[in-house]
């Protein structure tokens, strides 16, 4: 009894090759030894025609970049001061001009840290400020 077919094919083919060809052809049978199933394979392919599919692909589409005005701007400062709840104040607040003023430097638009990324400085930026504040009060 055997577990595996691949196995006794295997074995035939390494073992009693003529033989099987010759039962084969007698018996009018495809011969199923991996060797012979391979060719079979090898050839059908040089047969076909080689078929674009593969190669085609639907186009990515492109980001649409808008060209900046002030009243596009002036409108997504405004969604932003109402998606936040904001104060109206936080538009002339000097550390949201300066973030304005460092993105409009950008020449390929402006990627934003992820969440974890932002929590992760905040938190370095905190324990810094905090190492030095005892630094200063230490030398007092």
């Amino acid at each position: 009894f055997v577990n595996e077919i691949t196995t006794m094919r295997r074995h035939m083919d390494a073992l009693h090759r003529n033989e099987y060809i010759q039962w084969a052809k007698d018996n009018k049978f495809m011969s199923m030894l991996p060797k012979d199933t391979k060719r079979r394979k090898l050839d059908a392919a040089a047969d076909s025609q080689a078929r674009l599919d593969t190669h085609l692909r639907e186009p990515q589409p492109k980001e649409q970049i808008i060209p900046y005005s002030d009243a596009i701007f002036r409108e997504a400062a405004i969604e932003w001061l109402i998606e936040t709840d904001q104060p109206i104040d936080a538009l002339n607040h000097k550390s949201f001009r300066y973030m304005i003023d460092v993105a409009a430097r950008a020449t390929n638009g402006v990627k934003l840290p992820s969440r974890t990324k932002t929590r992760r400085a905040i938190i370095d930026l905190f324990k810094h400020n905090l190492t030095n504040l005892r630094r200063r009060l230490l030398v007092s």
